[in-house]
């Protein structure tokens, strides 16, 4: 006898990247159809975004330099073999 979990979880993940996948294409004809609105709030968005990557990869820096201080100060062994 066949286990059904596989066939439910497979039904499930088609279901759903195929829904994603519609949507997405949807979104994209609908934004070619808009057309150019402009480049001035496009740089506003990529500017933006190009903030919260570098605050983003500064608070990865800096939790773990946390991590490793706080695990030395705890005595464990961080080397490599």
């Amino acid at each position: 006898m066949m286990d059904w979990v596989p066939v439910v979880f497979i039904a499930f993940k088609v279901l759903v990247f195929g829904t994603g996948m519609f949507f997405a294409i949807k979104w994209h004809y609908e934004q070619g159809k808009k057309g150019k609105e402009g480049k001035e709030k496009r740089s506003a968005v990529l500017r933006a975004s190009g903030k919260v990557a570098a605050v983003f990869v500064l608070l990865l820096l800096a939790l773990s330099l946390l991590a490793f201080g706080l695990s030395k100060m705890l005595g464990l062994d961080l080397s490599f073999p």
